[in-house]
């Protein structure tokens, strides 16, 4: 294993997908309710948007990660704590409707959280773990949204490339990239460099190869 941060800045202008299909009327959250339950579902830009729960490496690293980054800053334990740590937070950002794999608010700014079914307050930290069906989406879609919404840090990780791409909004509400990390590295990835992370710990155990039409 190495300790690496390759700093690789890249500014993403937020630019919007389209839609797969035309839709007679702006969504609504009854639309968003009405979804089976074994689907997840996101509105973006009055858009209802319905994708398959992750296959293996994308529940192995966003489960993984949620456990490392838990104790250490959602608990106080072995590391600084200072954080509410959530696995797959329905968010409320104005008219969207999004849900990332983990999200994180700086107790500092939100001393405790809402009790309620799901959050309106804007994250600080969100990671989407991309899968085939969804890299396009979450690059295309949902940066803008958290970029327009104010979120600060958002790490996107792609279990297929075993890659970490942690990126920064500027004033501008422009991403820059400011970390890749890739394979086995020991990573100090922001705004939780306080600790090392084990990068091969997120696809540790996964096979090499996913079935064909795996999300």
């Amino acid at each position: 294993m190495r300790l690496r941060s390759a700093p690789a800045r890249a500014i993403l202008a937020p630019t919007m997908g389209q839609p797969a299909e035309k839709q007679p009327r702006p969504a609504t959250y009854a639309d968003l309710e009405a979804v089976p339950a074994h689907l997840v579902a996101e509105i973006i830009h009055g858009v209802l948007h319905t994708f398959p729960r992750p296959a293996t490496p994308h529940a192995t690293a966003a489960s993984v990660l949620g456990m490392d980054l838990g104790g250490p800053f959602h608990r106080g334990r072995g590391g600084p704590g200072g954080w509410h740590i959530f696995d797959e937070p329905e968010l409320h950002l104005g008219e969207d409707v999004l849900v990332p794999d983990l999200a994180g608010w700086r107790r500092e700014r939100v001393p405790q959280m809402p009790r309620a079914a799901f959050i309106t307050l804007t994250p600080d930290w969100v990671c989407e773990v991309l899968s085939p069906s969804t890299a396009t989406h979450d690059r295309k879609l949902k940066m803008p949204v958290y970029a327009a919404a104010g979120v600060t840090w958002l790490w996107l990780i792609n279990p297929t490339e075993r890659l970490l791409e942690v990126f920064h909004l500027n004033a501008r509400k422009l991403w820059e990239r400011e970390q890749v990390f890739s394979h086995d590295d020991l990573v100090r990835a922001v705004p939780f460099d306080a600790i090392e992370l084990e990068l091969s710990a997120l696809w540790e155990g996964l096979a090499d190869e996913e079935p064909a039409g795996q999300r």
